[in-house]
């Protein structure tokens, strides 16, 4: 080395050396010539190629060659100094090049002497590892090799010592698995069966590990097979400790997806199996020892198999087991949420695998799914079980148990999933229309029964009894949203604004909405019925007693009075004077305040508020159930009529008793609503029902025995008449404060037959007063002895009279005697305002068309004898005025105007015959007739005729 690096050294000095003194001499011939670029490049541009060739090219042989034979010096020393040129020219340009390229050697230059010095540190370390392998050869003996593959041999060992204790723990893995599964600690087992699997594929190249391998994967297999069965324990009875596990396990195995599906094949065999088990419970609980398989029946086939009895338990415990397994998704779902949120936060800041966002909108979107494919199975095996039984014969309490439950298990469908339940819906409107049909049909024979033996006696009420207080229309004064059921109807007064709690929320931790049913019964008792002669031992004493003395007032008037007109009631509590006051404005007949009823009112009133409630209940038959109502009021109504209002004398009365409303009213019941076959029509109908019509009809009911209407003691069944028609007019009442309810109720397409109702019957209730009063006015007065009476008075007197005739008297006399008989049945039944009023309105009527016939009797009267007329007529609208508080006196103008008819013209009087049609043609006749002779000849009085015949021909 040492050699080379001189001798390298010594050569590039000398050629250095060589080199730039050649280059001076060069630089210092060619700087005394001109330099001249261009000249330069054409001089070396004319040198032969031949010498760029190669280097092996011999210059002075190829000069020699291309000398001539014959030399001549002058041509040889200009060809010379040519190649002179040529060669200054080629010398300059290779300088120019050199100088150019000089800092580059100048630098590798230097890399050549780093050369060296590298070359001479090589040197040395080979020197001395020469030197220490000698020195190693020399120290290294047999016992320090021994040493060596000793230790070496150790180190083998200790390798396999650990191998060894892997191998026999992984082989005693078996045992801590199974103590884990029984833990129920599955990520652990399954963390465990992971890590050994690990291990086990590190140690294969041992025998022993090569089956303990498979074992493992049949093992993780069985913890797979007994997490599946753990998580369908979760569908029932939902643990948040234990499902964080089973999920928490599917992590593990990178199978959450596939716990997803498995959980909701895990419900739906749950519903399934949970439905089929409480069934077959009661089913083979009431069958007894039958040998029948009731194990191997399809589910629907078993719901048919129970009885009556156990219906509503078995429902009950239905919908708990199937509440439970809802209540379990419910909190599945939540679990999920709550878990996604914590691991949204956690991974906040960490970047989200892909696969984990896969498997958490995975689990989201199947679990929203899932919602309505359970809550659809739950509404199938529901729907089977209702529809399994025919529940028409049930009673109605039951029914109505029946129709709250499934109202709350619909409330629990659309918080669940918000469902509108239309499988539920459409089942229970099913069974609820055939139920409806027929408990309407057997409370129409009810009511009808009731009606045939009412005695129309006062049932005894409190004065401030309402509908609200009876247990059936409990309902009304309850809030709740349409979907709740009514056991959850109570809501605490002390926090009223307070927003109510889903059935979830309330009863996420224990309870179960359906174990409320049990509690429904337990009502306070009603208190409605007044007890004077009831619950005292007097039991003699009229229910109603007079208010002699201030301690006869009843306590509920002195503190609780209402007005009879307005119903409001006095700020301040009425004082004796008020009561007295009031008493004689209704002409010293209105004795208390209670409204007038009997027990068959009450009966419909009840009927109408249990129809209500199952309509409430039940939205889809409302309508329905409205026309059902309308059919127990058209059918009271009508039972009123034709017991005390149905008389062929109306029409000659020429009162207008029967409104056309009414008449049209009457007739559509009769025809829509009575069976005629064992009936007297009350207004002949040409049509005839067929016989499946008549299945829906209702025989027409028959006053009872017990009720007489023809004495005249009693002014023909007064006190009757007045209750059955007041007790219809409270029951009209009645409906007309429920009109809103049910005009809420009613769909709208059919709220049209709703109004048809109130305005076209309901309204038409107090127009019965009019032809029912009638008849007890009609007899209550013997008018044919005032026409005998008045037959015997001389009218055509010559002078004009002071005192006025004695049928006058005789008439007040039996006007005074009415009012004592009046005041008799008074003291045992109320007789309102309004009833005295159109009693008394039709005794002055019929005693004023009375004195017009008789008037109308008379074949000679004067002018002295019409001021006669006069005279008794004001002496008895005297005498009237003081009998009754009726203003103004009806028909008052209906007798003057005929009296002062007598003195007419000619043309006047044939004018007044064309106005005054309410006057009969008999009564107009005669008006002509008497006036003959004193003002009218006879060729008027054949016009006057003829006039009153053309009247009466569109009659006829």
């Amino acid at each position: 080395y040492v050699t080379i690096s001189q001798l390298l050294g010594k050569a590039g000095h000398l050629f250095n050396a060589l080199f730039f003194s050649h280059c001076q001499e060069e630089l210092r011939e060619l700087r005394e010539q001109p330099i001249d670029p261009q000249a330069e490049q054409e001089i070396i541009d004319s040198i032969e190629e031949v010498y760029f060739s190669n280097d092996s090219f011999d210059m002075v042989q190829h000069e020699l060659e291309k000398l001539p034979p014959e030399l001549n010096l002058q041509e040889l020393e200009e060809y010379r100094d040519k190649l002179k040129r040529q060669q200054a020219a080629v010398s300059k340009k290779v300088a120019d090049l050199i100088l150019e390229k000089q800092p580059a050697y100048v630098k590798e230059l230097e890399r050549v002497t780093a050369l060296q010095t590298n070359l001479q540190l090589a040197a040395v370390i080979c020197t001395n590892a020469r030197r220490q392998l000698s020195v190693a050869k020399e120290g290294f003996t047999e016992a320090s090799l021994g040493l060596l593959a000793n230790q070496r041999r150790r180190q083998l060992l200790t390798g396999l010592l650990k191998s060894l204790r892997t191998i026999k723990t992984l082989q005693r893995t078996d045992v801590r698995l199974s103590e884990m599964l029984e833990e129920e600690d599955y990520p652990g087992a399954i963390q465990l069966c992971l890590e050994c699997q690990k291990a086990a594929s590190t140690f294969k190249h041992y025998s022993c590990i090569s089956e303990l391998n498979s074992k493992l994967q049949d093992t993780l297999e069985q913890i797979e097979e007994q997490l599946d069965v753990a998580l369908s324990k979760t569908c029932k009875h939902f643990d948040v400790s234990h499902y964080t596990k089973v999920q928490l396990a599917y992590t593990l195995l990178g199978k959450t997806q596939t716990a997803m599906d498995q959980l909701h094949m895990h419900f739906t065999q749950a519903i399934h199996n949970t439905v089929f088990q409480v069934v077959l419970g009661y089913v083979e609980l009431c069958a007894g020892n039958a040998d029948t398989k009731f194990q191997k029946m399809q589910y629907k086939d078993l719901c048919t198999h129970i009885t009556p009895d156990s219906y509503i338990p078995c429902l009950t415990d239905l919908c708990k087991a199937l509440w439970e397994v809802m209540l379990s998704y419910h909190r599945t779902m939540q679990w999920h949420e709550e878990h996604d949120k914590q691991e949204t936060i956690s991974t906040a800041a960490a970047a989200e695998s892909d696969e984990s966002v896969v498997d958490r909108s995975y689990v989201k979107k199947k679990l929203e799914h899932g919602l309505t494919r359970i809550w659809q199975d739950v509404q199938l095996k529901v729907k089977a079980y209702i529809l399994g039984t025919d529940m028409s014969h049930f009673k109605y309490d039951d029914f109505i148990v029946v129709l709250d439950v499934i109202s709350r298990l619909m409330q629990v469908g659309e918080e669940f999933c918000g469902s509108k339940s239309e499988v539920l819906q459409e089942s229970i409107k099913r069974q609820s229309v055939n139920y409806f049909k027929n408990y309407h049909r057997a409370r129409l024979e009810e009511l009808r029964m009731f009606l045939e033996n009412e005695t129309w006696e006062l049932c005894p009420v409190k004065s401030n009894f309402n509908i609200s207080q009876l247990h059936e229309f409990k309902f009304m004064g309850q809030c709740r949203s349409p979907s709740v059921s009514p056991s959850k109807q109570v809501v605490s007064s002390t926090s009223p604004a307070q927003e109510e709690l889903s059935l979830f929320q309330q009863y996420l931790q224990e309870g179960n909405p359906f174990e409320m049913q049990a509690e429904r019964k337990e009502e306070e008792t009603e208190d409605v019925l007044a007890s004077n002669g009831y619950e005292s031992d007097e039991l003699e004493k009229s229910v109603y007693q007079d208010y002699d003395s201030d301690s006869d007032v009843a306590e509920e008037l002195k503190q609780d009075y209402v007005d009879e007109q307005t119903g409001d009631v006095p700020l301040k509590s009425a004082s004796r004077e008020t009561i007295r006051s009031k008493k004689k404005s209704d002409c010293n007949l209105n004795k208390t305040n209670a409204p007038i009823l009997t027990n068959t009112t009450l009966n419909v009133i009840r009927l109408v508020g249990k129809y209500m409630q199952m309509m409430n209940i039940l939205k889809p038959i409302a309508f329905d159930v409205i026309h059902c109502v309308s059919q127990l009021f058209d059918y009271y109504l009508y039972a009123v009529y034709t017991f005390f209002g149905r008389n062929d004398m109306y029409e000659s009365s020429g009162l207008g008793l029967i409104s056309s409303r009414l008449r049209t009213t009457l007739n559509r019941i009769q025809e829509s609503l009575i069976d005629m076959g064992n009936g007297v029509n009350c207004f002949p109908t040409s049509t005839l029902f067929a016989a499946e019509d008549r299945k829906e009809k209702v025989p027409s009911p028959h006053l009872s025995q017990m009720v007489v209407l023809t004495n005249s003691g009693t002014l023909y069944g007064l006190a009757q008449r007045v209750v059955a028609t007041e007790s219809l007019v409270f029951l009209a009442e009645q409906f007309e404060s429920l009109q809103s309810h049910l005009d809420t109720m009613m769909p709208a397409a059919k709220k049209p037959f709703l109004q048809q109702f109130y305005s076209q019957t309901v309204s038409t209730a107090s127009e019965l007063r009019k032809p029912i009063y009638w008849i007890v006015a009609a007899k209550a007065i013997d008018y044919e002895q005032m026409l005998l009476l008045m037959a015997g008075v001389k009218w055509d007197i010559r002078e004009i009279m002071s005192q006025h005739n004695v049928y006058v008297d005789v008439l007040l006399k039996e006007f005074e005697q009415f009012n004592k008989r009046l005041e008799e049945v008074s003291r045992h039944v109320r007789i309102p305002l309004p009833v005295s009023n159109v009693l008394w309105e039709h005794c002055i009527r019929l005693a004023n068309r009375t004195l017009v016939e008789g008037y109308a009797n008379v074949k000679k009267c004067s002018n002295e004898g019409r001021a006669l007329m006069q005279l008794d007529f004001q002496q008895f609208l005297m005498k009237l005025e003081k009998l009754t508080d009726l203003r103004p006196i009806p028909d008052k103008e209906f007798v003057e105007t005929y009296i002062k008819a007598y003195y007419l013209t000619e043309n006047d009087m044939e004018q007044f015959i064309k106005n005054h049609r309410e006057y009969s043609m008999k009564q107009l006749a005669n008006l002509v007739n008497v006036c003959l002779g004193s003002h009218i000849n006879k060729k008027a009085r054949q016009k006057l005729l003829a006039a009153i015949d053309d009247i009466d021909r569109p009659k006829r």
